[in-house]
């Protein structure tokens, strides 16, 4: 018989080994960053990876602030496909799309921001502090029209759009 139990505790200090996994993996409100730092891992601000401060001018843009920014373009966008591409209710998306990804490109490679962005103090610039190159900006949009990318965030909160683009969005 395995001398190792499911009732039995595993550490020397009588930690269950399911629970500290629990307890790193967070819950789904907190999250795997909340449930490192509740065991102690010290992971620092967001951003401190890529040298960026904690806070004010130049910080890492707040998830909160990144998406209603994002929800102002697509509305923009989706008045924009209604009034001049969508011929019915049923293409709307598909145009809103089009457009939202051709106003990203447009704008985030050459001023730094969509309209949405600019409103709410956010721009995209690259990991190393410098302007997003124009073919850099073009796969960003790109990975931000699959959805995917943008739902899936590291420890610094960049979607995998921005990692795989070398960009980070923050406060202006």
């Amino acid at each position: 018989m395995d001398e190792h139990t499911d009732d039995k505790p595993d550490g020397a200090d009588g930690t269950d080994r399911r629970t500290v996994a629990r307890q790193a993996v967070g819950t789904w409100l907190s999250g795997p960053r909340a449930g490192a730092e509740q065991l102690g891992a010290g992971l620092g601000h967001r951003g401190r990876r890529l040298g960026l401060p904690a806070e004010g001018p130049g910080s890492v843009a707040a998830p909160g602030r990144r998406l209603a920014a994002i929800g102002l373009d697509w509305a923009m966008c989706t008045l924009i496909a209604y009034a001049l591409l969508a011929d019915d209710r049923a293409t709307l998306g598909n145009w809103t799309l089009l457009v939202f990804t051709v106003l990203a490109v447009a704008t985030v490679g050459t001023v730094g921001a969509t309209p949405g962005k600019r409103l709410l103090g956010l721009r995209v610039i690259s990991v190393h502090g410098t302007r997003l190159t124009f073919p850099r900006a073009v796969l960003r949009a790109l990975l931000l029209a699959l959805a995917v990318p943008a739902l899936i965030w590291d420890r610094d909160g960049r979607g995998l759009h921005d990692r795989l683009s070398g960009a980070v969005q923050v406060r202006i």
